[in-house]
């Protein structure tokens, strides 16, 4: 294990946006529990998909993209209050 400074851009939250040594652009940390909530979100999609439920594959993937779009708004509102260009 290797311990390094990182730049914290927002609370220290469950989706902190920080920024390693040597990047150029920050990122956002996930913690393992919402990493796996987000896998086990996805496989629903997946699942309904497989079982030609087209309506809830439908509304399961609106609600995780809603919750991507949350993320996004969060990382680019940091990136904006710091005078950081965004990422191409």
């Amino acid at each position: 294990m290797e311990r390094v400074e990182a730049e914290l851009f927002t609370d220290g939250g469950n989706d902190a946006v920080v920024r390693l040594p040597g990047r150029k652009f920050p990122g956002v940390l996930m913690q393992g529990d919402s990493l796996h909530i987000l896998r086990s979100d996805l496989a629903e999609v997946v699942e309904a998909c497989a079982r030609g439920d087209l309506a809830e594959a439908r509304d399961s993937a609106g609600l995780l993209l809603v919750g991507l779009d949350a993320l996004l708004t969060r990382y680019e509102d940091a990136l904006q209050q710091h005078e950081i260009p965004r990422p191409n």
